[in-house]
């Protein structure tokens, strides 16, 4: 039963961790300053972005990547601490 608990713990965390930055997108745009820091989301060179009249499809590719090689980089960083 212990593993359950362990398991609920870091679903807690991670969802608290999406509720945070969730957050901090929402209040991104009324805070002077922080909504540029923010601009380059979704518009990186690689993203792809369609607009017709009727219709918009956008897929951030290169978004994408960049956040998936920091994101490990910083559970590498996690685990390799909680290690030693």
């Amino acid at each position: 039963m212990a593993e359950w608990g362990n398991l609920g713990k870091i679903f807690i965390g991670v969802g608290v961790c999406v509720a945070l930055v969730g957050l901090v997108m929402l209040i991104a745009d009324r805070v002077p300053g922080i909504g540029n820091l923010l601009g380059w989301f979704g518009k990186l060179p690689g993203d792809i972005s369609i607009r017709r009249d009727n219709f918009s499809f956008s897929f951030p590719l290169a978004t994408s990547l960049l956040l998936s090689i920091v994101l490990s980089l910083v559970f590498y960083l996690i685990s390799w601490i909680f290690r030693r």
